[in-house]
């Protein structure tokens, strides 16, 4: 009975291993209730095949089954990746149709080296396609042996997120570089405007009162060169002035209407500059944009342009008027206003130029057209009177502007009379010459009468090319476009060799 005892107690101790303490066992020693370890040398445990096949599912995004010759046998597709979830009909084809043609000579080298008993064989990337080009997609796999019948298992990871993701870097790397080129260019753009500039241009940081950028204009002002001025409180300037005070200053003269400026002296040489703000936020910064130009006209730039046609303008004796494409009027000097005795300007503003000429819009229209064909009219001869004046001679120059999209006409007057007088009287044709012309007509033939006023015109032409030259032959020649000796010919068939002799 012992021995009985003795055998039944070991059966349910064992019994009890298995039931109660198997749990424990397997936690602390890995093994079955058979005594078997689940996990030895690297060796996985036997793993029932429906359990396998969800494994592969979770653990890699597509799994497919292959014999030796790349026959796909089975096709695992993970239940997350719904991109891959129709890919049955591959079963019991080539895996070959199913990869670009890139991509097979890659899959033969790699299922070569693995079928050589290679201990390690690298994954690799392969392309998915359809051969119509509809889908494409990369995935990356490893190789495995699962059975003695040959059957190789290619776990492979979706790698479309890592190419998605690499697509994003190249974009954002092409967008970084096409930033850092349009940055390289406007600051070219900026730097050829800057000392290009002729008028002193300084920017000053609104937080800290110092210089972040100046121009070549303003360092040659300032009396300071660029290097050292950039970086230098802008109130150290000028004389007896403080940091904040200034800053203050400007920046309540930048949001005022109107152009307020702020006048100062030069620190050393005492001259006095005037300050135009401009206010404007870069970067969360204020800046204030400060053009500098000097108070005493006497060290302005005498090669200001914009300047110079301004004072010609208002100073001039020339009459100049600005008129819209319909004539109305956008500006006029005040040699104008004399021109048709108007007090202001502000009387004949927005009425039409046709209106103080002596023909009215017909010379007006005859003007603009000739102007706008050709791009400027020499001279028209007209009349211009004013609401109260009398009619005045005048010579017109028109010349067709655009201000933007918009044609502007230029129209610059001449009082005729004026110009008559100060013309210099040069041998006018005698009333005897012309008195014979008159007499031929019947009395000689048409052909006579217009050979003799050829002579007449011909004759006043040379009298006048001398006069002008003052007695030069080959100038004269040159100007009337004849040669040294044909000019003698004609002085002497005119007896105008003698006539200069006796003067």
């Amino acid at each position: 009975m012992q021995p009985e005892r003795g055998n039944h107690r070991p059966a349910a101790d064992d019994a009890q291993g298995v039931t109660d303490g198997g749990a424990t066992n397997l936690g602390t020693a890995g093994m079955t209730s058979r005594g078997a370890k689940y996990w030895s040398s690297g060796a996985i445990p036997l793993i029932a095949p429906e359990i396998l096949g969800d494994i592969i599912a979770e653990v890699a995004d597509l799994g497919i089954v292959i014999s030796d010759a790349g026959t796909v046998l089975s096709v695992l597709v993970s239940p997350n990746n719904e991109a891959f979830q129709k890919l049955e009909h591959w079963e019991g084809k080539d895996i070959r149709g199913a990869l670009t043609i890139e991509s097979v000579s890659k899959f033969d080298s790699r299922l070569a080296t693995f079928l050589d008993g290679a201990k390690t064989v690298r994954p690799v990337e392969l392309n998915h396609t359809d051969n119509l080009g509809q889908w494409e997609f990369p995935v990356r796999y490893s190789f495995h042996r699962i059975g003695p019948d040959g059957a190789i298992l290619l776990l492979g990871r979706d790698l479309r997120p890592i190419a998605e993701m690499q697509q994003q870097l190249v974009k954002a790397q092409l967008a970084l570089e096409r930033d850092y080129e349009a940055q390289r260019d406007y600051d070219t753009r900026f730097r050829v405007l800057m000392d290009s500039a002729s008028e002193a241009v300084v920017f000053v940081s609104v937080q800290t009162g110092d210089v972040s950028e100046a121009n070549a204009a303003a360092a040659t002002l300032l009396g300071r060169p660029r290097e050292k001025l950039i970086g230098t409180a802008f109130a150290g300037c000028f004389e007896q002035r403080k940091r904040g005070d200034l800053i203050t200053n400007l920046t309540s003269y930048a949001i005022a209407e109107g152009d307020p400026r702020e006048t100062l002296e030069l620190r050393g040489s005492g001259v006095g500059v005037a300050i135009t703000p401009t206010l404007f936020r870069t970067a969360g910064d204020r800046v204030l944009l400060c053009r500098i130009k000097p108070s005493d006209e006497r060290t302005a730039n005498t090669n200001d342009l914009t300047r110079n046609l301004h004072d010609l303008y208002t100073e001039g004796p020339e009459a100049i008027a600005f008129a819209k494409e319909a004539g109305q009027i956008l500006s006029v000097n005040d040699a104008f206003l004399r021109l048709i005795d108007a007090a202001h300007d502000v009387q004949i503003r927005e009425r039409n130029l046709a209106d103080y000429l002596l023909r009215g819009s017909v010379d007006l229209r005859v003007m603009m057209e000739n102007a706008t064909r050709t791009g400027s009219m020499r001279i028209y001869a007209t009349k211009i009177a004013g609401d109260y004046g009398s009619p005045r001679s005048v010579e017109v120059s028109v010349t067709r502007l655009m201000a933007g999209t918009e044609p502007v006409f230029a129209f610059v007057f001449r009082d005729a009379n004026h110009a008559e007088a100060n013309r210099n009287t040069i041998n006018p044709t005698s009333d005897e010459s012309m008195r014979s012309v008159v007499e031929l007509v019947g009395s000689a033939t048409l052909k006579d009468i217009v050979a003799e006023t050829t002579n007449v015109v011909e004759k006043m032409c040379i009298e006048t090319a001398v006069e002008l030259t003052m007695n030069n032959r080959v100038a004269a020649a040159e100007m009337l476009g004849l040669s040294r000796q044909s000019l003698y010919v004609k002085l002497r068939k005119f007896d105008l060799l003698s006539r200069e002799n006796e003067g």
